[in-house]
């Protein structure tokens, strides 16, 4: 895959022009507007149970970290950052830094991915690279890694993800020899280092008390656990009352002329749709279109490099692909791209219009990055890796006038919920564990 040849850096582009006129919607492809009935119907005690568990330290090797901590609410169920510091840092998003006496290596090599519907039963796919994915014929109904395999039943595809942060020595588990989690962990023993942790949990009575409650027999597994802090997500991170689906339940009225304009360029002659489609403006699928690659990498030819879907695979078609995100509360969740190279949503419109050109003169500005002594731009220092993204890149550029990008920009801010920005249950006064809470 290494490239050894130049290749040219214009895209091949496109021009339209702004339509006066308002689109006539039934001339446009959409989808259905989402509602409640996306989701699964809520077991509340069970929401309310996931709750205290995804703000509850508890889950992380060190009781210093939860699922709250790079997926906050208050940060548009990311953290603002282009990668996070997990364990090993003390706050929230951009104030976040390390606690006295931690050094950290490596920041986490991907960006923190929104949650906002994540639960609808639409979602099939999880991560930036799938690794997760309803699969009828993967034991138990879910892909997993391959040293991940599940230990037993989940409920739902957000489920099976949940297992897998609570692993991950940079996110949660912690390094070797600092906690009996991390060890099990970096002994290649995943099963013990959930027990270990589902033992915390059911160590606590409240914990105890609602999971005989919520299942009758007092037996309390990593699956339960999991099973909780989804039906929470699916609960509470719910973006389902935009001007796009009030619009597409029958009310002309609820985008601006500007927005609709936005979307029928969206849906029509800008091609947005062609991978952001569906009810979610996501078509669950993979793509290469050259993002800039920052941070540690997951790995590929180069260490700092980071190959994405084929690192599943294996299959050389995947070299560089990344998973299709949905749009909604998309002006909420910045930085943008799977290393959150791109600090504004302009930022990443202008990549979609020229991405060879945007890639060869990335800004390194863009990165909101916390202030480590970290060679964080390693693969755009090495012109045969930026060469290599640049050539599978699968992304046609196209031409677009201001009007035109400030119609787009105006439609993907009619995708925004206001109402859901808040959450439904919001952030809990204090967790069972007793352990201290991330608040805003």
């Amino acid at each position: 895959m290494r490239a050894w040849v130049a290749i040219g850096v214009t895209s091949l582009t496109a021009s339209f022009s702004l339509a006066a006129d308002l689109p006539e919607r039934d001339l446009i492809d959409l989808p259905r507007p989402a509602t409640h009935a996306t989701f699964p119907e809520p077991d509340l005690a069970e929401v309310l149970l996931g709750q205290k568990l995804f703000y509850d330290p508890v889950l992380s090797g060190n009781k210093t970290i939860a699922c709250a901590t790079c997926h906050h609410p208050s940060l548009g169920t990311s953290d603002g950052m282009s990668l996070s510091i997990g364990d090993g840092g003390i706050g929230l998003g951009p104030a976040r830094q390390l606690r006295d006496g931690e050094t950290v290596t490596a920041r986490i090599p991907r960006n923190a991915p929104a949650l906002w519907n994540l639960g609808a039963r639409d979602v099939t796919v999880m991560f930036h690279d799938g690794r997760v994915a309803t699969d009828p014929a993967a034991p138990f109904g879910f892909q997993m890694p391959p040293d991940r395999p599940l230990p037993g039943p989940v409920d739902s595809v957000l489920a099976a993800q949940a297992m897998l942060p609570v692993l991950s020595a940079a996110e949660m588990a912690g390094q070797a020899d600092e906690n009996p989690v991390a060890d099990a962990v970096a002994k290649s023993d995943p099963f013990a280092a959930w027990a270990l942790l589902a033992a915390r949990v059911a160590a606590i009575p409240e914990y105890r008390q609602r999971f005989t409650a919520l299942n009758g027999t007092g037996t309390i597994t990593m699956p339960d656990i999991a099973n909780a802090i989804a039906a929470f997500i699916a609960y509470e991170f719910r973006a389902v009352n935009s001007p796009f689906d009030r619009y597409l339940a029958g009310d002309n009225t609820a985008m601006s002329a500007q927005a609709q304009q936005g979307m029928a360029l969206f849906y029509g002659q800008a091609g947005c749709s062609g991978c952001h489609s569906g009810l979610l403006q996501s078509d669950q699928d993979f793509h290469a279109i050259g993002t800039p690659q920052i941070g540690p990498g997951k790995g590929g030819e180069v260490p700092y490099g980071d190959t994405g879907r084929h690192l599943v695979t294996g299959a050389l078609v995947d070299f560089y692909r990344f998973r299709t995100p949905s749009l909604r509360n998309v002006t909420q969740t910045a930085p943008y791209g799977h290393a959150g190279a791109f600090s504004t949503l302009t930022h990443m419109l202008l990549h979609h219009m020229g991405p060879i050109d945007s890639l060869m003169t990335y800004d390194r500005a863009q990165a909101r990055l916390h202030p480590l002594p970290l060679n964080d731009f390693a693969a755009l220092d090495d012109e045969v890796e930026l060469l290599d993204i640049a050539a599978a890149n699968e992304l046609p550029g196209i031409d677009l006038e201001e009007a035109e990008m400030r119609a787009i920009l105006a439609f993907l801010d009619a995708l925004t919920d206001e109402a859901s920005l808040h959450g439904r249950l919001g952030v809990p006064d204090s967790v069972p564990s007793g352990l201290a809470i991330d608040q805003p």
